[in-house]
């Protein structure tokens, strides 16, 4: 699930390959309309296809010239990042 708080996109729920396709869809309406910062601290599970939504929609923010960071990077998506090598590519919301 997804909310917006002004410029933050807060995810919550489950990530997984479940229901990561309707999300990736659901972001990119919020990305559209010039959200700066993705907030992950609701989520409540999530397998490597969260990593893989977080670099589509940085994609997307950078094929749009706007910048995007995220925050409250759950741990295992940092510790999937680091396997993957792509650790450097989620830049953090400060």
């Amino acid at each position: 699930m997804i909310r917006r708080e002004a410029s933050r996109m807060l995810v919550s729920g489950p990530v997984t390959l479940a229901n990561v396709a309707q999300l990736l869809e659901e972001g990119r309406q919020h990305l559209a309309q010039g959200v700066a910062t993705v907030d992950l601290g609701e989520v409540s599970e999530l397998d490597s296809s969260a990593l893989a939504l977080l670099l589509a929609w940085l994609r997307e923010a950078k094929a749009a010239g706007r910048s995007l960071a995220f925050a409250n990077l759950p741990e295992s998506l940092q510790t999937i990042a680091r396997l993957y090598g792509v650790d450097t590519l989620l830049p953090a919301a400060h």
